[in-house]
C-alpha cells in the first residue's frame, strides 16, 4: 500500500513538474517579452540618440548616466532576486510582480522622454528618470525570467517555449527597431516627402534629431508603454506556475546564496559571461544603428524598410531553432549563427562606402544576416536558464530561480548598458557632435568602431564562452529526473 501511495506521488509530480503547456500558456507568457521589448527596449534603442539629440546633452554625459544607472544594478539586481525568492504573495510567487509594478514601469519610461521645456538638457532630470525606470524594470524583468522556469521541466517544452516567447520579442523588435524611427519621424516637425526605400514607398518624414522632436518622441512612446502594459496582463493572467520551491526552501533564501550560486554553478558562470558579451555586441548595433543611417549612410529614411527586412528571420524563421539544434547540436547552434552575424556586418561594412550607400540592397541583405544571427544566438539562450536553474538545484537543494534570473537579468542589463555607454564614449573620443547635420571623418570612423568592428571581435569571444558551457541535453534530463526523485521521497 505504502509502494502504491509513493508511485501515485511520483507520478503526480512527473505530470505536474513536467507538464505540457497549451498554445494559450506558451503565446501569454511570450506576451511578456513582447511587452518588455515595446516598454524598456524602445529605452535601449533610441536613449541615447534621443538625449544626444533632441534633449540636448553632449555624448559622453550620456553615456556616464547609463553606466552610473548599471552601477547601481549591480548591487539592486540580486537584492531584487533575493526579494522575489522569499517572497509568497496571495496571487502567486512571481505573477504578482508583473501586476504590481507593470505600471510605474510604463509611466517611468515614459516620463523618460517628457518634452518639457524646462527640464530639456537637464542632466539630472535625464539621470533620476532613467535611474527610476531600471529599479522598477528589475522588478518585472526578475519575476518574469523566474517564472519561465516554473512552468515546466519538460526539456522540449522549454525549447518549444523558447520559440513562441522569442517568436514574440522579435516582435516586439520589429515595433521597436522599424516602426519605433518611423513613427517618430511621423510625428516630427519639419516634415518632407521622402522616399523610404521599400517598393518606391514615399512618406512625409519630419526630423527627428531637432529640439522641437521632443513631442514627437513623447506620444509615439507613450502609446507603445500602454500596449506594453496590457501584454503585461495578457502573462499575468495566462500562465500558471507549476516549478516552484517548497516552504522550507523559500524560507532558507538569502542573499549570500547569490555568491554561493556563483561559485558552485559552472554553467552559470559560462551561460552569465555568454549573456554579458552576447548583449553587449546586440545592443551596440542597436544604440549605433540610427547614427550609422544617419551620418555614415545618410539615409535614415530608410532605416523602417530595412529593419523590416531584419525584422524577417527573428519573426518567421524562429520555428527553425529547435530543428537546427537537434541536427547540429546545442553549442554548434551558436557557431552557426554568430559567423552568421559576422557576415551580416561585414556586408553593412560595404554599404556604406561611397559606392553603394545610396543602394539600399546590401543594407536589406547585411541586416537581414546579421538580424538572423544576432535574435537567434541572443533569443535562444534564454532556453538554458531553466536548467541552469535545474542544475543550481541538483547541487545545493535549493531553488533559487529568482537569484539565478537576477544574475543573468544582471548580465543582460550589463550588456545593455556597455552597449550603450562604450557607443557614447567613442562617440565622444572621436568628436562626435550631435548639434551638427554633417560629421568630421572622425566622428564617422568612430560610429564604424561601433557599428561594425568591436561587435565582430565580441562575436568570437562570445564562441569561446560557449565552448565551456558543460551541460549536455542528457545532462539536463539526468538532472530533473533525480530532483523529481528527491521530491517524490520527501528529501527536498
Amino acid at each position: 500500500m505504502a509502494d502504491n501511495v509513493k508511485d501515485a506521488g511520483t507520478k503526480h509530480v512527473a505530470e505536474k513538474e513536467f507538464a505540457k503547456l497549451s498554445w494559450g500558456e506558451r503565446i501569454s507568457y511570450g506576451a511578456g517579452d513582447l511587452a518588455q521589448n515595446l516598454i524598456f527596449g524602445t529605452v535601449g534603442s533610441m536613449l541615447l540618440f534621443y538625449l544626444t539629440t533632441v534633449f540636448g546633452i553632449s555624448a559622453a554625459v550620456g553615456a556616464t548616466i547609463f553606466l552610473v544607472v548599471r552601477w547601481v544594478n549591480v548591487f539592486w539586481d540580486p537584492w531584487v532576486g533575493a526579494v522575489v525568492d522569499k517572497s509568497n504573495l496571495k496571487r502567486g510567487k512571481y505573477r504578482p510582480f508583473l501586476l504590481y509594478f507593470g505600471i510605474p514601469l510604463t509611466v517611468c519610461a515614459a516620463l523618460l522622454f517628457f518634452p518639457m521645456e524646462a527640464v530639456r538638457g537637464n542632466v539630472i532630470y535625464a539621470f533620476i528618470s532613467y535611474l527610476a525606470t531600471a529599479l522598477i524594470y528589475s522588478f518585472v524583468n526578475i519575476p518574469y525570467g523566474a517564472l519561465n522556469a516554473s512552468l515546466t521541466r519538460d526539456n522540449d517544452e522549454v525549447s518549444t517555449l523558447t520559440t513562441v516567447r522569442m517568436t514574440e520579442a522579435n516582435i516586439g523588435n520589429l515595433m521597436v527597431y522599424t516602426f519605433l524611427p518611423l513613427f517618430v519621424q511621423l510625428a516630427s516637425p519639419d516634415k518632407q516627402m521622402k522616399d523610404v526605400g521599400l517598393f518606391g514607398l514615399k512618406l512625409n518624414l519630419g526630423d527627428y534629431t531637432s529640439p522641437h522632436a521632443g513631442g514627437a518622441y513623447f506620444l509615439v512612446m507613450s502609446i507603445y508603454m500602454i500596449i506594453g502594459f496590457i501584454l503585461l496582463m495578457v502573462t499575468y493572467f495566462g500562465v500558471k506556475e507549476r516549478v516552484l520551491p517548497t516552504k522550507e526552501e523559500t524560507a532558507s533564501v538569502k542573499y549570500s546564496d547569490l555568491f554561493a550560486e556563483i561559485k558552485r554553478n559552472k554553467p552559470l558562470q559560462v551561460l552569465g559571461m555568454f549573456f554579458l558579451i552576447g548583449f553587449t555586441f546586440m545592443f551596440f548595433g542597436n544604440t549605433v544603428w540610427p547614427f550609422y543611417m544617419q551620418y555614415n549612410v545618410g539615409h535614415p529614411e530608410w532605416m523602417a524598410s530595412i529593419n523590416l527586412i531584419g525584422s524577417i528571420p527573428g519573426i518567421f524563421l524562429v520555428f527553425l531553432w529547435p530543428i537546427i539544434r537537434k541536427k547540429i547540436g546545442k553549442k554548434q547552434f551558436f557557431y552557426v549563427f554568430l559567423i552568421l552575424f559576422v557576415i551580416g556586418q561585414l556586408v553593412l561594412f560595404v554599404w556604406q562606402m561611397p559606392a553603394f550607400k545610396d543602394s539600399p540592397l546590401l543594407g536589406y541583405v547585411g541586416r537581414f544576416l546579421m538580424q538572423w544571427g544576432i535574435t537567434s544566438a541572443t533569443g535562444y539562450m534564454w532556453s538554458l536558464v531553466p536548467e541552469v536553474v535545474s542544475y543550481g538545484e541538483h547541487q545545493s537543494k535549493k531553488r533559487v530561480a529568482g537569484i539565478i534570473n537576477a544574475i543573468m537579468g544582471l548580465f543582460f542589463k550589463i550588456g545593455l548598458a556597455l552597449g550603450g555607454i562604450i557607443p557614447g564614449y567613442v562617440n565622444a573620443f572621436f568628436k562626435f557632435d550631435g548639434s551638427k547635420a554633417t560629421q568630421s571623418s572622425s566622428a564617422l570612423l568612430g560610429i564604424q568602431w561601433s557599428m561594425i568592428w568591436i561587435p565582430i571581435v565580441l562575436a568570437f569571444v562570445a564562441m569561446w564562452i560557449m565552448s565551456r558551457y558543460p551541460l549536455s541535453d542528457k545532462d539536463v534530463d539526468r538532472i530533473n529526473l533525480e530532483i523529481d526523485e528527491r521530491k517524490s521521497e520527501g528529501k527536498l
